[in-house]
């Protein structure tokens, strides 16, 4: 699915899939949404948390500040499945989501499996 223009772009709370993000322009507000495959806390980030989330299109990076941390915290550490609200921003080559809004959805696993 191709997003032509402002208008038709997915806007929160639609997920927007991965391997659309390098189309949206830079601070677009965007919402995405993916399995929870790695988490990273370097002792050099001054308490930045970047996230890997995957769908079934490719990855999204996210950029996680110290304040949106402490205030989704359980849901950074114990999610499995995440949605994440933000602005989107290009650096070069590289796209990230930086978080405003960090939602556990881990429990629409679980529905997966029962149907």
């Amino acid at each position: 699915m191709l997003y032509q223009g402002i208008n038709n772009w997915p806007k929160p709370p639609s997920a927007c899939p991965a391997s659309m993000l390098n189309k949206a322009t830079h601070l677009t507000p965007i919402c995405v949404a993916g399995l929870v495959i790695l988490r990273q806390r370097p002792g050099t980030a001054k308490g930045v948390i970047f996230l890997t989330l995957e769908d079934e299109t490719g990855y999204s990076n996210i950029i996680v500040w110290r304040k949106i941390y402490k205030k989704y915290r359980r849901a950074i550490i114990s999610g499995r499945l995440l949605r994440v609200t933000g602005k989107l921003q290009h650096e070069g080559d590289t796209t990230h989501v930086i978080a405003e809004k960090i939602e556990d959805i881990s429990d629409l696993l679980d529905r997966l499996i029962s149907q």
